[in-house]
């Protein structure tokens, strides 16, 4: 056939999309080839700093009252009477078979016991970022739409507020108000129930949301800045439809890049909230593991946050990628 209608569709648009995909493989193995240096790096630093707390662990498992003999078995028996070299190389040893160490508190794998912990702070983390996302999203977007009015005056004054006041303070007064004095939520604790949810992924997400809602304004005033937003309005297009079709979508560009860092956040901070409620998380099992100084806990904790920053740094950058066709990476 000579010419006009052919019966096969062109491979055009298929060839550019399969680039791009092959592009996006490319680059997802090669961050993750970067990330075993970064967790070999986090690793070391881990270990070393671990070492470096005060205090003996066989001491303090072996109590107050035990003589040096035992305590020296109890050393010996733990491996901590090796050069910290030798020790590092056994514990990456077991690390690279899977195997934590056995806590020195409980005298359980550490494997077990944050499988027990993981779910309750991924649940905790999850929804204070679903508080933190619709909250300062919507607050940020109402303080850059209405810039300079009493609405961007009212958003602004609840974001610093939200940054200044103190997790353990929000915490508290919100017990004190909705189930002391209202009696709708429970206090503390987490059973698997979702009104157990509501007050602490509240009270972690209200710090993050106040944060985004500030990254969120200042992200939609420089979109709001920029030649097409001009050029739609000077071609008669509706107020609305810029704000919403062609600035917000925009600015979500570096709001989802605070997303993920505030993620990554949220897992760290949920400590102090983990504390306040009594929620049965990874937060609260670091600080009772750093009371007793159990190392084979706090090293694999060190590395779970880690590996959870840089996961979540690949995660955030491919969705960059995805999202934004015209960003190129090296």
């Amino acid at each position: 056939m000579s010419g006009g209608y052919s019966p096969f569709p062109s491979a055009g648009p298929r060839r550019v999309s399969s680039k791009k995909a092959e592009f996006m493989l490319k680059y997802f193995f090669k961050r993750c080839m970067a990330i075993l240096p970064v967790l070999f790096v986090v690793s070391v630093l881990a270990f070393a700093f671990v070492h470096l707390l005060p205090g003996d662990p066989a001491r303090m498992m072996a109590g107050d009252d035990a003589d040096e003999a035992t305590i020296e078995m109890l050393r010996t028996e733990l491996g901590l009477d090796r050069p910290l070299p030798v020790q590092y190389l056994t514990y990456m040893g077991k690390l690279v078979r899977g195997d934590l160490g056995i806590s020195l508190r409980t005298n359980l794998t550490v494997f077990d016991e944050l499988k027990l912990r993981y779910l309750p702070t991924m649940y905790l983390a999850f929804a204070g970022m679903a508080w933190s996302v619709v909250i300062g999203i919507f607050f940020g977007a109402v303080a850059a739409i209405y810039s300079g009015k009493w609405q961007d005056y009212t958003a602004m004054m609840v974001s610093v507020s939200g940054i200044s006041v103190p997790q353990f303070w929000l915490g508290l007064l919100a017990i004190q108000l909705f189930s002391v004095h209202l009696g709708w939520l429970p206090v503390a604790g987490y059973t698997g129930k979702f009104s157990e949810l509501i007050l602490p992924s509240f009270t972690l997400g209200a710090t993050v949301a106040a944060i985004m809602a500030r990254f969120t304004l200042s992200a939609f005033l420089d979109v709001l800045g920029e030649e097409y937003i001009s050029t739609a309005r000077a071609k008669g297009v509706t107020e609305t439809l810029v704000m919403w079709k062609h600035a917000f979508r925009n600015a979500l560009i570096p709001v989802i890049t605070m997303v993920g860092l505030q993620f990554g956040f949220l897992l760290g901070g949920s400590v102090v909230v983990e504390t306040v409620f009594a929620w049965p998380g990874l937060g609260r099992y670091m600080i009772e593991a750093v009371a007793v100084r159990d190392y084979p806990v706090l090293q694999a904790l060190l590395l779970l946050y880690s590996f959870h920053f840089v996961f979540i740094n690949l995660v955030v950058d491919m969705v960059y990628a995805l999202i934004n066709p015209e960003i190129r990476y090296e």
